[in-house]
């Protein structure tokens, strides 16, 4: 397969949350309910880029240890998990574009993987909602990772589960950090926009080996 400006490639990783999923605005809704339950009245806007590429748990205890909240980290996820469950389950959907540009990877034989801070029991339901559970061939998480996504070692892990070498992949993100992790392993990378979590849009836009708005501009770009 091959996409103008990207070469050829035979596999394709994709982050899920900002990415994939039009979901960033439900997490953002979710910190500043979470955050004003807990008495704090305005959320920091460096706090939700400090946040974007961290797993649960270390959300949890990064929340937790910045606002000196007296609730356990257990807690916290708890409660974020109940309502995300349902969002997932009930309303998410995808980016413009997204599942037939999946449908074109697949059918044109490219090996395509998730690399997502996100787990398991809340991802899962998001797949089979929006009907794109069938279409991926290995999944790779953070909480999976010594390092986070600023560096490649989830990219990489999720290759590694589909069987090819990370040179042959290309990696779709949305958040500035994911980009520069994934450039710093050596894949290609696509920047995704997203109206919340593309604070970066420039810096993603330099950093990235394309930038686009959403999948539809990749429609007619893939042979």
């Amino acid at each position: 397969m091959r996409i103008k400006g990207l070469g050829e490639f035979t596999a394709a990783v994709f982050d899920l949350d900002g990415t994939l999923f039009d979901s960033m605005g439900f997490w953002r809704n979710i910190d500043e309910w979470f955050l004003n339950k807990m008495g704090i009245d305005e959320v920091p806007e460096d706090y939700l880029l400090a946040i974007a590429h961290l797993g649960a748990e270390e959300t949890a205890k990064y929340t937790k240890e910045r606002f000196k909240l007296d609730i356990s980290p257990e807690e916290m996820m708890k409660c974020w998990f109940d309502e995300a469950l349902d969002f997932y389950r009930t309303r998410v959907t995808l980016k413009p574009g997204a599942y037939d540009f999946l449908r074109i990877l697949r059918d044109g034989g490219v090996k395509l993987a998730v690399a997502t801070a996100s787990d398991a029991p809340l991802y899962r339901p998001g797949l089979e909602r929006t009907g794109i559970d069938g279409f991926f061939g290995a999944f790779a998480t953070v909480n999976e990772c010594e390092r986070k996504k600023g560096f490649p070692d989830v990219y990489s892990l999720a290759c590694s589960r589909l069987g090819v070498p990370d040179s042959e992949a290309v990696v779709f993100e949305d958040i500035y950090i994911a980009v520069k992790g994934a450039k710093a392993g050596g894949f290609r990378t696509v920047g995704v926009f997203d109206e919340v979590s593309c604070r970066d849009a420039e810096a993603i836009e330099k950093t990235a080996d394309l930038f686009i708005c959403d999948f539809t501009e990749l429609l007619q770009e893939t042979i």
